[in-house]
């Protein structure tokens, strides 16, 4: 079994938009965050692509993250993931040929597949009431060949990009994008801090129908989980409500910015809404230094992952560095 110092790390950040805060508030805390994140030993830095949520900043992926390489100088910066299907490869090709460009050797390009949001939302991304997604194999084949070296002899031609040689990562919550990535032989990222469940399923097949690439030679998996570290484990739990609050408003189609944490989500969830928000996020990690590390090894002891990415939805910023500086800790980055 691997240990908890045998793995790289990883923090996926959704720049959150706090209650009472603003944009540029939540960027300055990205960056923030970023760049004690570099040097704490973390490998990756990823944003994800949500749209018309209030309670999230970084719809504009790319931008953020050509903040975030300009702020920092030796971690990996990258998409967790771009919803491929709101957009044009030709234009996905182009922007992170740029990026790269820019900041080279540092910039990796998830992907996914689903709208990053409702599906009103979805139909004014894509223009097209076609565009449902399942065409997202054919996608990521154009955004490649626009990467690959002999797109010069093209009419249509990426530039920056072609010729670049930028990471694609496949993202997903259920077996479709890790049955495509085991079909390519590219690395998967699942993500296991909303569909716990899908988990092992997803892994297995990945795993098992695995072809080797150019890219990769063995599967390399990387999942992604909650966690929630204080100093006590009272703290742990209490700033871990923000999220769930966070949650719970999904449930309800409510959405919002991220609410300050609260000493009880009795009476603010009902029973039926803990047991969905509960097993969504089961594989969430929540405790003190040593609970977090019993709790981590364990799901690195059930995953099998290469690496994990931690996703940490926490309203005050001090304790979400806090966390993310405890993380570092017990798994011997730091």
């Amino acid at each position: 079994m691997k240990k908890l110092d045998q793995i790289a790390y990883s923090i996926l950040d959704l720049a959150p938009i706090v209650e009472g805060g603003s944009p540029n508030e939540s960027f300055k805390n990205t960056l923030q965050l970023a760049q004690y994140a570099e040097q704490w030993g973390y490998k990756r830095y990823w944003l994800a692509e949500h749209h018309s949520m209030p309670g999230i900043a970084s719809s504009a992926t790319s931008v953020v993250i050509g903040y975030v390489a300009g702020g920092t100088h030796t971690i990996r910066v990258g998409s967790g993931g771009i919803m491929l299907p709101n957009h044009a490869p030709l234009v996905i090709a182009e922007q992170f040929g740029t990026l790269e460009a820019m900041y080279p050797g540092r910039i990796d390009l998830g992907l996914g597949r689903a709208p990053g949001s409702d599906q009103l939302t979805a139909a004014a991304l894509r223009r097209d009431s076609r565009s449902n997604g399942e065409d997202f194999p054919e996608q990521v084949d154009q955004l490649r060949n626009y990467l690959d070296k002999d797109s010069r002899h093209n009419r249509v031609r990426a530039i920056p990009g072609e010729g670049q040689e930028i990471p694609i990562w496949l993202l997903g919550s259920s077996g479709f994008s890790a049955a495509l990535a085991a079909k390519l032989g590219l690395p998967f990222s699942f993500a296991s801090h909303f569909s716990a469940e899908n988990t092992l399923p997803a892994l297995r097949l990945y795993r098992d129908n695995f072809q080797p690439s150019e890219v990769l030679e063995k599967p390399y998996v990387m999942v992604g989980v909650n966690v929630y570290a204080a100093d006590t484990t009272e703290a742990a739990r209490y700033i871990a409500t923000s999220h769930q609050q966070s949650f719970l408003n999904l449930i309800r189609n409510t959405p919002a910015q991220l609410a300050p944490p609260v000493d009880s989500m009795d009476g603010i969830w009902t029973a039926y809404e803990k047991t969905i928000l509960m097993n969504q996020m089961k594989s969430s990690i929540i405790g003190n230094k040593e609970e977090v590390s019993t709790q981590l090894q364990a799901f690195l002891d059930e995953t099998k992952a290469d690496e994990i990415i931690i996703n940490s939805m926490v309203y005050e910023q001090s304790a979400r560095l806090r966390s993310y500086e405890i993380i570092a800790e017990v798994t011997g980055m730091k």
